[in-house]
């Protein structure tokens, strides 16, 4: 797996490429003749996304290829060896785009036969761009084959080049000639899918910038789908988030977008599958930072073993139950209704009223939520019950800071500040619930231990560490709380 980092060009037949010797030491240029097959539903469902899947001869990396969206001019490359059948995706590849796909079957759509020459650019033995000089056949494949024929460049950064320099390359590219292509890939130019439908919104108008977000959030949730597949570093968590931020939206803004409950019980259930293993994954890498900072002497029995290993292997089964539910129907029809949700939404009065006035608004409610939250937890006095109910404090400046962090971009400063301040609360009640939940599963822990005649004095210490630190988060909060209320006065 890679990340690739490149510029397109599109350039006239007789174009040449410029003398590129001021720039870096200059190799080749080095000839390949590639032929690439391009697989893809009959709806052409990949190419809609930005994801290409192919199988490639010829060239310095003949095999299968798959290409995911990742940010704008960067995309995640995953590669697979070359299999004998010219027809069949190996399962490796197909499950990653299980989210695309959703059941429907990968078919060849497409071939690309490319000659192309190799220019590298090289300080010394290094590698730093990577410039291909194309000249492509693309043939679509339908009741009647479609043939087009062009030659675009390509600059590559490689794993010794910066960004500032492959600018430097691609002005002088522009400079002799070649113009920045509007493709995104060569199968794009050649298949020319029809764009994702959007939302009939009005310019400048609450439901415009709501669709906007929550279209942006289902494209997030997407593109970590692969990521989860593969056990990816934080690939779960930002997944989660995902889901979260959507749900969390629906929520505040159903004035604007309206009838989504079942979409809001999916997202939950999605977070719910989610939640299981990253949870496991946070709390084992807590265990493991605070035994690493105790004195060796105070590390007793099989401790590390228990909350190590025990964890993992609890975390490996909690990612099966994931793979399980990404891999049902209950996922893609979760998926479909996000479709529908940010191309069909059911906009309510609302969604048409100026941006500006209407959801700075629903800002200022969901803030006021919070203080409704608060207050009625205070008003507790069992003990037990009040802690309970502050963890309802907690879940409202989420939701508080997920509405203001989707509106900052079009209401600006204040809503930057605002997802500040309600985050600020989340995390202090976060740390005090954290603290009480590592000692539940420290105790549950050592109970095990215990009965299998094992040393259990570290578990006692590591509760003290986590009572400690739950008890200082409470300690700390009145005094956040008061400067939060006091900041959002003067923001809302």
């Amino acid at each position: 797996m890679g990340i690739e980092i490149e510029d397109k060009f599109d350039v006239p037949p007789e174009y040449e490429i410029p003398d590129l010797t001021g720039l870096a030491d200059v190799v080749g240029p080095k000839s390949h003749q590639l032929v690439a097959l391009y697989f893809d539903t009959p709806d052409l469902r990949l190419a809609a996304r930005g994801v290409t899947l192919r199988r490639r001869r010829g060239g310095s990396d003949p095999g299968w290829h798959l290409k995911l969206p990742k940010a704008k001019g960067v995309r995640q490359e995953i590669t697979h060896p070359l299999t004998r059948s010219t027809k069949v995706v190996p399962l490796e590849l197909a499950e990653l785009v299980r989210a695309y796909t959703r059941g429907a079957e990968l078919k060849v759509v497409a071939e690309l036969e490319t000659r192309r020459n190799v220019t590298l650019l090289k300080d010394g033995e290094t590698g730093l761009v990577e410039i291909a000089d194309d000249r492509v056949k693309g043939t679509v494949y339908g009741d009647v084959p479609t043939i087009v024929r062009w030659r675009e460049v390509e600059a590559e950064l490689l794993d010794g080049g910066t960004e500032r320099f492959l600018a430097k390359v691609g002005k002088r590219l522009r400079k002799a000639g070649a113009t920045p292509s509007e493709s995104s890939s060569k199968l794009a130019r050649l298949l020319q899918p029809a764009p994702l439908p959007t939302a009939p919104t009005q310019q400048g108008s609450a439901g415009e910038i709501v669709v906007g977000y929550l279209s942006g959030q289902v494209k997030a949730l997407l593109s970590q789908d692969p990521r989860v597949r593969r056990a990816e570093e934080d690939a779960v968590h930002q997944m989660r988030v995902a889901a979260r931020r959507l749900r969390s939206a629906l929520k505040a803004f159903k004035t604007v977008v309206s009838d989504t409950g079942e979409v809001q019980e999916e997202l939950r259930w999605l977070g719910n599958v989610l939640g299981e293993a990253r949870d496991l994954e946070v709390i084992r890498a807590r265990f493991a930072r605070t035994l690493a900072g105790l004195a060796p002497e105070l590390v007793t029995g099989p401790i590390q073993a228990r909350l190590g290993s025990d964890l993992h292997k609890r975390e490996e089964e909690a990612y099966g139950r994931i793979k399980e539910a990404l891999s049902g129907d209950r996922y893609y029809l979760l998926l479909d209704a996000l479709d529908r949700l940010v191309a069909r939404p059911s906009l309510g009065k609302a969604a048409a009223k100026p941006a500006q006035e209407q959801l700075h608004t629903v800002a200022a409610s969901n803030w006021g939520r919070v203080t409704k939250a608060y207050d009625r937890a205070q008003a507790i006095d069992d003990l037990e019950r009040r802690e309970i109910a502050m963890h309802d404090v907690r879940k409202a400046a989420k939701r508080a800071r997920y509405t203001a962090e989707a509106l900052e971009p079009s209401l600006g400063f204040d809503m930057g500040k605002l997802a500040k301040l309600a985050e600020n609360v989340q995390e202090v009640l976060g740390a005090h619930q954290d603290g009480v939940v590592a000692q539940e599963t420290l105790a549950k822990e050592a109970e095990s231990a215990r009965q299998a005649g094992e040393d259990t004095f570290t578990y006692g210490l590591l509760i003290g560490i986590e009572r400690n630190t739950a008890e200082r988060a409470h300690a700390e909060f009145p005094r956040v709380w008061k400067e939060t209320v006091k900041a959002v006065s003067k923001v809302l």
